[in-house]
């Protein structure tokens, strides 16, 4: 930021502080020469900024009522990228949420009518989860036409592009549109997601927004439905666990591996891990599928006892099976490197 630009945000800034300010006290909390101080008082005038200045040997500067303070100047891009922002302020870890939300309530209160309806109007949830696939771009119109469907509770309907399509106007336009009651507008790592309730499959669905074509006019308005379990956040994070929504994985097992709760517990993220001695500990993790848990605790390479369910057992058995016939047809196989060009 130029230094000029700089040193205007800041005296602006105390001359909310407090009421009244003595033009020489300025000056030094802004390191400038009271002449400096003029100067800048009559550029935010120029920008109209009301200050007032007090006249005689002491004379200071008093910023105006707060009522006839400008609007910020934000073009609609900008406004949803503020409020996307600062509602997404949870998931950062940074322990700045009621700061963020502060934030976010007073640029509003200086904002245009106009925009101040679209920031209400973006209401986000932010779930904590990683995602390692590349983040495809969601349009800021498309996220404020499914914001104002939720915050109105008026029935959705929208073409779903197939997972396949490159993006969301690739989808079949014979196919019927889907109609949802939108709910929740979700951000998990990096991407965006409608949580709503299905009308043509009578149940709770999350859509990936990238993938959506919104149809217009919207329909009629609904009365709110409660999710499983109560929290969206929580709803969303069983989803990605493949569970039906009331929480934890669907497959979830416990071994005893010879290796240290400390080596463990560096590789574990979601999983409960307790020392039995210096090279040993106990392990509990869940995953999407029997033999999906398997093999997560095959990579740790170490001698496991699985103390159960019995499911856990007959997924090792059958990865053992399977790897051993990958063995045997690697064995029997060509192994001879092909010529040199």
């Amino acid at each position: 930021m130029p230094k000029t630009s700089a040193r205007l945000l800041s005296l602006l800034s105390l001359l909310q502080a407090r009421r009244d300010w003595p033009g020489q006290l300025l000056a030094e909390r802004l390191d400038v020469s009271p002449r400096t101080v003029r100067r800048d008082v009559d550029r935010l005038r120029e920008l109209g900024y009301p200050i007032v200045a007090a006249k005689g040997p002491d004379g200071g500067y008093r910023l105006g009522a707060g009522s006839d303070l400008p609007p910020l100047l934000f073009d609609d891009d900008q406004a949803v990228a503020l409020a996307v922002a600062l509602q997404t302020a949870t998931a950062t870890g940074a322990g700045i949420v009621e700061a963020a939300a502060r934030a976010l309530s007073t640029v509003r209160q200086v904002m245009p009518a106009r925009l101040r309806h679209r920031v209400d109007a973006l209401q986000v949830t932010a779930v904590e989860g990683a995602d390692t696939r590349p983040n495809p771009q969601v349009g800021p119109r498309v996220l404020m036409t499914l914001g104002a469907a939720v915050r109105a509770r008026e029935v959705l309907r929208f073409a779903y592009a197939p997972v396949s399509a490159p993006d969301a106007s690739d989808a079949d336009p014979a196919t019927p549109p889907r109609r949802v009651e939108p709910h929740y507008l979700v951000t998990r790592g990096g991407r965006w997601y409608l949580v709503a309730w299905d009308l043509d499959r009578d149940d709770w669905r999350t859509f990936r927004v990238d993938r959506i074509s919104p149809r217009t006019p919207t329909g009629p308005r609904f009365s709110p439905r409660d999710v499983p379990g109560g929290d969206v956040a929580a709803f969303v994070a069983s989803r990605f666990q493949g569970s039906d929504g009331s929480g934890g994985w669907p497959c979830r097992g416990e071994v005893i591996l010879d290796l240290p709760a400390s080596v463990v517990s560096t590789y574990t993220r979601d999983g409960v891990v307790e020392e039995l001695g210096p090279d040993r500990c106990r392990l509990v993790l869940g995953a999407w599928s029997w033999p999906g848990l398997a093999a997560t605790i095959g990579r740790f390479d170490a001698d496991v006892e699985v103390i159960g369910p019995p499911e856990l057992k007959g997924a090792f058995a059958h990865l053992a099976r399977r790897f051993a016939d990958a063995a045997a047809e690697a064995s029997t196989g060509d192994t001879t490197p092909p010529p040199s060009r």
